[in-house]
């Protein structure tokens, strides 16, 4: 009973620091959007990142293209007959669209400018001046759902396996280079939304782990009855 009780114990203050870290990394996020932005626009003339490799990291790390990614992989994992990687590759697509539809959530009703938009940088709400701002590219700024969708992804494959997860990781911080290269995010938009897609990701593995631990012979069975 002391046993359990000290686990319990150790975890949450794991959790506690956890969630600590995670507060002051979003808050210290917000010191270096200005910093950033001006290194950026000095580095390219006064203008932003059109760079072909910059673009195509950006277009190519999002939800869609990371969904026919999971499938194609998911359909080879099953040719293999690899029970493990199917389960993977289904967490990290749901994990990934988790943690897209979370972040969009803010998104669109916080009325976040992006760096490169036109109108005085601010936090402008869903509504200003009598007009909608939901869906307006230039008010959606904050978190990125880009980087939440490639985070969210990525991390699924780095809990499970760190020797396919680190690379798929590097190919999510591409991502959220690439948007802030292009004046699409700030800095703080891509932290956050880093710490969001992160927490669902574990809870997304946990969950399908622990189902797994639980009744591996009925998630096997269910996942290998999809190839008849």
């Amino acid at each position: 009973m002391a046993f359990v009780s000290g686990s319990a114990t150790r975890r949450g203050i794991i959790g506690f620091s956890l969630l600590l870290i995670a507060l002051v990394a979003i808050a210290g996020s917000f010191l270096l959007d200005v910093p950033v932005q001006r290194m950026v626009l000095a580095a390219y003339q006064g203008h932003w990142n059109h760079e072909a490799s910059v673009a195509a990291s950006s277009k190519y790390g999002d939800w869609p293209e990371l969904m026919a990614a999971g499938i194609l992989g998911f359909f080879v994992a099953r040719r293999l007959r690899s029970v493990r990687w199917q389960r993977i590759l289904l967490s990290a697509m749901i994990a990934s669209t988790l943690a897209g539809m979370t972040v969009n959530l803010s998104r669109l009703t916080t009325g976040r400018t992006r760096p490169r938009a036109t109108v005085e940088q601010g936090w402008y709400g869903p509504r200003h001046d009598g007009k909608w701002l939901i869906g307006q590219a230039d008010f959606n700024s904050f978190p990125s759902g880009h980087t939440a969708t490639a985070v969210g992804f990525a991390g699924v494959i780095l809990f499970a396996a760190p020797a396919w997860g680190i690379p798929a990781m590097l190919v999510a911080v591409a991502v959220a280079i690439s948007r802030i290269l292009l004046g699409a995010h700030h800095p703080s938009d891509i932290v956050t939304a880093t710490v969001i897609a992160l927490a669902i990701a574990w809870w997304v593995f946990q969950f399908f782990e622990r189902a797994a631990a639980q009744n591996p012979l009925q998630i096997s069975l269910s996942i290998r009855a999809n190839e008849h």
